[in-house]
């Protein structure tokens, strides 16, 4: 008996969680309207008389919370008391939110008062009348400003009217192209489309074509169609490279007699195999002292580009270059960026340099920051120095040998300070002329490339705390540093948590080197085991991301008090703004503007995070293209993530990643457990782990959408 007194009781209380609910959407949708219980019921098409009766209850209830209140006997209003609030859109699964720019509580918005809002966008929203301890609600009224307003995508084109498909997630629905504006765009073609209009009341936004990238499928369009879906240039402007051709070398005698003159100093580059442009280069020589002179010369950028110069305002914009997996898209025109700026070996460039004195343990003992000119003995690739650090034989042995030596007590002084090693394995593709993947190999960081790490560090390190650390009684000016944030400890709480499954510890609190001590001790616990992909990816994601700002608060994951980039001017813009404030603080030039520096510093941020997207998501369409030769094969693989819509996994043969989407798992209902990082069987409780090792066979490969299904083998 009391086991269905409370089964009635469960029913009653669903039933008026659904009736208030219902009855709230009437008032906050009609909030000049008064009405009375029997209007609401017949507004709900409600009709039972007891129901009715039970809505004037509720009413009464609703105004008890203040969120009504009663205009005459019986008749009722919503309390508005909202008002309106700006802020940005954010989206969690199917859900939107408002977050607002005044850092007041998030807003739950609604699906049908988006007012197609979509991922980001500025928008202006009324706040409805707040029931007690319910999360705020409201609609969106204005959409101030698009986060974004162009999309690719592949053309639909029939007699009298056209359609972009597009499958970027922000916009479900298809826009629609008068014939008008489709500038030549053939059907199955993929174009860039911009938003034109987007009416509250129609289902699909206009829009218009800006450019047809080309038939899809075809290499060169996919990967212009990745960068312009992350709003990247993909092709540079003409009138940028016209005045990049006038631009000459320029190193003149009058120039090279204003500069410290290192040619005849022995002088290399050591870069990827496919580099071009190659903008740091490393000196050595013992001097009479006893002590080793090391350069870092770093191509002498701004000496060619000048302020204001559509070149520079073209860097600015760009702000880095991007590397996709078979091409790379220029910050700077190429003749800048892989002629006179780049330091090819035997020809004399301009550069600017930090000259170290090192004793035998690697410890500075004088440093200067000096224009220079330079020219390369060798250019090496990664793979030759390593030979040569290796077998201790081939051109110039004697001083990469030493280099390779002074470097690796540089790194270990490094780690001793709490420096993290996040070495991690790249994924890499041999491409054939066509752009197609023909095979996969992982990049590793061997010495050859941690010698050039270890010299870079230090230079910018030293070109940092040059500036921010002037000396007892001046102010640092402004400069733009490199930053990275002490972890989440949220984050860094979870992460431990989940490690201890596979019989890892990790140490959270106390000094900082004891917690990054901890953490390589990790990573190097896990190394060479079929989980090390996985903790590696997910200590990362537990760190804050390392950005640019002129507020220095020192960078956690190098363990430095100073850290800025000065030595890849050819490729990144803030770099180029080091070079120039150096220079203008070398010659005693008063502080630049703090606010103007920090908008640079931001932009350059996300320009930075855009370009990685893009580079990632090349890779995605270059691992989707090559698993496509094996789809109904079968592959070992682990866990990698696991999402409300399904298990990802990643192969152990090659590391590329696909999903079994849980509508896939029919053999039970499977809900997600995000603490634990999995999903549980509702009916069995049988559980999919982040983690476990799993045999899956290739479904379908997708490269439109840039994604491998997997189904369990």
């Amino acid at each position: 008996m009391p086991r269905k007194k409370q089964k009635n009781n469960s029913s009653t209380r669903i039933r008026k969680t659904e009736l208030v609910r219902n009855i709230v959407r009437v008032f906050n949708d009609n909030p000049e309207k008064t009405f009375n219980y029997k209007q609401v019921a017949t507004l709900l098409d409600i009709r039972s008389e007891s129901q009715r009766i039970f809505i004037n209850q509720l009413l009464y209830e609703l105004l008890e919370e203040d969120f009504l209140v009663e205009i005459s006997r019986g008749k009722f209003k919503v309390n508005s008391r909202g008002g309106f609030i700006t802020g940005t859109i954010e989206r969690q699964g199917v859900k939107t939110f408002l977050i607002p720019d005044d850092g007041a509580e998030t807003v739950f918005i609604p699906e049908r008062k988006t007012n197609h809002a979509m991922l980001n966008d500025k928008v202006k929203v009324f706040l409805y009348a707040r029931r007690r301890s319910q999360m705020p609600e409201g609609e969106v009224v204005e959409i101030i400003k698009r986060a974004k307003d162009t999309f690719v995508g592949i053309l639909q084109v029939s007699d009298n009217y056209a359609f972009l498909v597009s499958d970027n997630r922000s916009l479900t629905n298809d826009i629609f192209i008068p014939k008008s504006k489709l500038k030549g765009g053939e059907n199955g073609q993929k174009a860039i489309v911009k938003l034109l209009e987007w009416e509250p009341n129609l289902k699909n936004p206009v829009g218009e074509v800006i450019d047809v990238l080309g038939n899809k499928g075809d290499n060169t369009v996919e990967m212009h169609a990745i960068l312009a879906e992350y709003g990247l240039p993909y092709k540079y402007p003409v009138d940028v490279e016209a005045a990049a051709l006038l631009i000459d070398a320029g190193i003149t005698p009058d120039e090279v007699a204003r500069r410290v003159d290192m040619r005849s100093v022995i002088t290399c580059t050591i870069d990827p195999r496919d580099a071009k442009d190659f903008d740091d280069a490393l000196s050595l020589r013992k001097l009479e002292n006893g002590l080793w002179e090391v350069g870092v010369h770093i191509a002498d950028v701004t000496h060619y580009v000048r302020p204001e110069s559509i070149i520079e305002l073209e860097a600015q914009q760009r702000a880095t270059s991007v590397y996709l997996v078979d091409r790379t898209i220029p910050m700077l025109p190429e003749h800048l960026s892989n002629g006179i700026c780049s330091l090819r070996p035997n020809e004399d460039k301009l550069t600017y340099s930090v000259i170290f004195q090192l004793n035998d343990a690697a410890e500075v003992q004088h440093y200067e920051i000096v224009k220079t000119v330079t020219n390369s003995n060798r250019r090496f690739t990664y793979e030759e120095a390593q030979t040569i650090i290796e077998t201790g034989s081939g051109d110039y042995a004697h001083e990469l040998l030493t280099l390779d030596s002074l470097a690796k007590k540089l790194r270990a002084n490094r780690f001793a300070s709490g420096a993290i090693a996040f070495d991690r394995v790249e994924v890499r593709f041999e491409i054939d002329a066509q752009g197609k993947p023909t095979s996969v190999y992982f990049k590793e960081q061997k010495d050859a490339n941690k010698l050039v790490e270890e010299f870079m560090l230090l230079a910018n390190k030293t070109a940092a705390t040059h500036i921010g650390k002037p000396g007892r009684g001046l102010k640092p000016k402004t400069f733009v540093y490199r930053i990275h944030d002490v972890p989440n400890p949220d984050k860094l709480q979870n992460f431990s948590q989940f490690i201890k499954k596979f019989g890892y510890n990790l140490k959270i609190s106390g000094k900082s080197s004891a917690v990054s001590s901890s953490i390589n001790h990790l990573l190097d616990e896990v190394m060479g085991k079929k989980e090390q992909n996985l903790i590696e990816t997910l200590a990362i994601r537990s760190m804050a991301k390392a950005i640019y700002s002129t507020e220095n608060i020192g960078h956690y994951g190098l363990a430095f008090d100073f850290y800025t980039h000065f030595t890849s001017p050819i490729r990144r813009y803030p770099d180029m703004m080091v070079h120039r404030l150096l220079e203008k603080y070398t010659h005693e030039g008063r502080s630049v503007s703090q606010q103007d520096y920090e908008a640079y510093c931001q932009h350059s941020s996300e320009m930075e995070q855009l370009a990685s997207n893009a580079e990632r998501a090349s890779i995605k369409y270059k691992q989707v293209e090559f698993m496509s030769a094996y789809v109904g094969q079968n592959f070992d693989g682990v866990i990698s993530g696991i999402t409300e819509w399904g298990i990802y996994v990643e192969l152990l043969v090659n590391k590329c990643e696909g999903m079994i989407p849980i509508r896939d798992l029919d053999d039970d209902y499977y809900t997600f457990d995000d603490k634990n990082y999995c999903l549980v069987g509702r009916r069995y409780h049988k559980r999919y782990q982040l983690g476990d090792e799993i045999t899956v066979r290739v479904a379908k490969a997708n490269l439109d959408k840039k994604q491998l299904d997997f189904v369990i083998a």
